[in-house]
Order: structure tokens, then C-alpha cells, then sequence
């Protein structure tokens, strides 16, 4: 059974850094395209940043270039956001997400979450 356990997330001062995780078990996840996506109570879902196979190439959305940094290991399995400069519209619950680039409709995953909050 494969799972996507996110970790990391917690109450931070606007500023403040955290560090998320995202461990899988089940899966040799080197064969995924990796990402992270966020949901605020009232927005939709947005996707933060990926982290594609071999060449390891990232994309992020604007509202966090500059501040944020998506990693994979791919030895461990794991996918990091560091997260930087934190702001109040980054609070929301962070997802990871994997999918398998093998194929055109290949398996997708999620995590259950991890929430973030940055007060002012």
C-alpha cells in the first residue's frame, strides 16, 4: 500500500522559516514527478512547487519564488519544501503529491496534509 506522509508543518511568526516533509512508503518514488499544493479555508487548491524526474527541474508559483525551495531524495524516498519568509497568506494545509510519469494517466498519490500557520 503506498502513502504519502507529510510532516514538518506547525505555528510560525510571520518571517519565520519551516521545513516540510513528505516521506513515502510503498513506493520507489523515482519514477515520480513530486509537488507540493496547499489549500486556504475558502480558496482553491494551489499548486506551490514540483520537482520533475532525472534532471530534478523545479516550478514554482510566483506567489513563493524566491522563498521557498522544493527538494527530492530520492535515495530516502522523501520530498522537502523549505519554506522561508513566511507570510499570513501562505497559511494553509500542505498536500504532496506524486505521479507517475511512466505512463500518460500514470498512478497519482496524496498525502493527508500538513497544516501551516503563520500569525502576524
Amino acid at each position: 500500500q503506498v502513502q504519502l506522509v507529510e510532516s514538518g508543518g506547525g505555528l510560525v511568526q510571520a518571517g519565520g522559516s519551516l521545513r516540510l516533509s513528505c516521506a513515502a512508503f510503498g513506493v520507489a518514488i523515482t519514477d515520480y514527478q513530486l509537488g507540493w499544493y496547499r489549500l486556504a479555508p475558502g480558496k482553491e487548491r494551489e499548486l506551490v512547487a514540483t520537482i520533475g524526474v532525472f534532471t530534478h527541474r523545479t516550478n514554482y508559483a510566483d506567489s513563493v519564488k524566491g522563498r521557498f525551495t522544493i527538494g527530492r531524495d530520492d535515495v530516502e524516498s522523501t520530498l522537502y519544501l523549505q519554506t522561508n519568509s513566511l507570510q499570513s497568506q501562505d497559511t494553509a494545509a500542505y498536500y504532496c503529491h506524486a505521479r507517475d510519469i511512466r505512463a500518460t494517466w500514470g498512478a497519482e498519490y496524496w498525502g493527508q496534509g500538513t497544516q501551516v500557520t503563520v500569525s502576524p
